[in-house]
């Protein structure tokens, strides 16, 4: 109030807000910078794969909040500016099992379409009779039937998600993919013109200590001269840059690593079509010390320079 008891005028630099009293986010020179930050919203009917969808997100790194309240998604946002690389991309699953919140969906999104961030709608949708055959198969009530039939529920929730469909960015109607087309769509979708996002683990270890049980590729460098055998660099590792440098200035280990990039490639993008979103390489020499730490450390600094997610790992290093 104003001193004269009337009702203070509105402070214009003052945030909206929404309904229930969260602050909605203004695109302005106050608002947190938003520019890298990537958000899917996963909607659609029930039955339709929102789960598997999200699923898949989460699989190639996203952060995954399902059943979100709508009114959560500008605090998520806001959050998300503030966390570096940890929420760049997130993906929430709002849909109508939020019940009256679901109802501000439409609010919420015309806020989120004032803030410069990257965002997309994706749909899922099956038909009515797919619908029935699934909710059948697992024995549960759709979420908006109440007391009446599934097909009934199923109508009333098709009427209430119209507008959100027709309004979607993606679209994906699953009552003829398979698990694995879906993720296929889900992929494509929403990872268009993205870098790569295999998961490569490049895992050095010893022969004698056995072969890692999670190997999808196995490499051998005992082709290559033992530093063990160097009496200066017997005491060393593969990280090290003097046995580094012994083992990598080989000719033999440069044409290896030349060619075993070149012949990744395409089993790399091969696993990636075939729904597999991590691969283990593990490279052995006899103790896991020397060569196939130095080979592994070289063969991920190659692999993160044509756009994958490495991690490199020596098993047993140390062991000796």
């Amino acid at each position: 109030m104003s001193t004269d008891g009337q009702p203070a005028p509105a402070d214009p630099h003052a945030p909206h807000t929404l309904p229930d009293g969260i602050p909605a986010l203004e695109a302005s020179a106050h608002a947190p910078r938003l520019e890298q930050t990537q958000v899917v919203i996963i909607t659609g009917m029930s039955g339709a794969g929102r789960s598997r969808a999200a699923a898949e997100l989460e699989d190639l790194g996203w952060y995954v909040v399902d059943n979100l309240p709508p009114q959560m998604l500008l605090p998520l946002i806001e959050m998300s500016a503030h966390a570096g690389d940890t929420l760049s991309r997130f993906a929430a699953v709002v849909d109508v099992r939020g019940r009256q919140f679901f109802d501000d969906l439409e609010s919420v999104l015309a806020q989120v379409k004032k803030l410069d961030v990257d965002y997309r709608v994706m749909f899922l949708d099956a038909s009515d009779e797919v619908l029935v055959r699934r909710y059948e198969s697992v024995r549960r009530p759709h979420p908006v039937q109440g007391d009446g039939r599934l097909t009934d529920g199923i109508a009333q929730e098709r009427e209430m998600l119209k507008a959100l469909r027709t309004s979607a960015d993606i679209v994906i109607d699953t009552s003829d993919l398979s698990v694995h087309d879906l993720g296929r769509e889900v992929r494509q979708s929403v990872h268009a013109g993205l870098d790569h996002h295999l998961r490569v683990h490049i895992v050095s270890f010893g022969f004698k200590y056995g072969l890692p049980l999670d190997a999808d590729q196995v490499v051998d460098m005992r082709f290559l001269p033992n530093p063990y055998w160097v009496t200066e660099l017997r005491a060393l590792n593969g990280r090290d840059a003097p046995v580094r440098d012994y083992v990598l200035g080989q000719q033999p280990a440069q044409v290896f690593l030349d060619r075993y990039v070149e012949a990744l490639e395409p089993v790399l993008e091969g696993y990636l079509g075939e729904e597999k979103t991590y691969a283990t390489i593990a490279v052995g020499c006899t103790g896991g010390k020397h060569r196939s730490v130095a080979v592994s450390e070289e063969l991920g600094r190659r692999l993160r320079q044509a756009g994958y997610r490495v991690v490199v790992t020596a098993r047993d290093l140390g062991k000796e």
